[in-house]
């Protein structure tokens, strides 16, 4: 189970921005992650420390050998949890509820603005996708779809070589499977 000041931790904003960046692009230098991100210095360093804190961040050797900078990279690549996994802390429940919102609305977030924003290729709007269905499954079956999805979703990211020249872009994948009625 994850601990709840992990959960807290990485889904502040600016936090969650930069596990992402650290995530993408690998070991960074702090200046590089405020330039990167539209953050000032001081308040990157701030929320990398709240991260290295939660276990989420840590700090990276510097590549050039200059000790003078502060790098860091991500510790983990990723969250399993569930609010119902804090069922006996209402406390660490409601700081679950409230990251499960954030989390939501950052999700819904990247959908609008890849909604708002001006097309980058007719390949990419081509590429793009939505994908819903409605149908009838056991709490069983849907913890199956999601270890099945979240096993997709391993093989295809281990499947691509970032080593090959292709161009490519970061891309943002998310998926909802809920009970719910018509």
């Amino acid at each position: 189970m994850e601990e709840i000041e992990a959960i807290t931790a990485v889904h502040q904003p600016v936090r969650r921005r930069i596990v992402d960046y650290l995530g993408l692009y690998g070991p960074s230098q702090v200046t590089s992650l405020a330039r990167s991100l539209d953050q000032q210095v001081g308040s990157i360093s701030h929320h990398l420390r709240m991260l290295e804190r939660a276990g989420i961040v840590e700090r990276a050797d510097d590549p050039t050998g200059d000790r003078r900078t502060s790098w860091w990279q991500t510790a983990r690549k990723s969250f399993n949890w569930s609010v119902d996994d804090f069922a006996d802390s209402p406390a660490d429940a409601m700081l679950a509820r409230s990251a499960e919102r954030a989390n939501i609305n950052s999700q819904i977030g990247r959908l609008s603005a890849w909604y708002r924003s001006a097309a980058p290729s007719p390949e990419w709007n081509r590429s793009a996708f939505s994908t819903d269905t409605l149908t009838w499954a056991s709490a069983q079956e849907l913890a199956a779809l999601s270890t099945a999805v979240n096993a997709t979703i391993s093989s295809w990211r281990r499947s691509i070589d970032l080593e090959d020249g292709v161009d490519r872009r970061p891309v943002f994948v998310f998926a909802h499977g809920f009970p719910t009625a018509p």
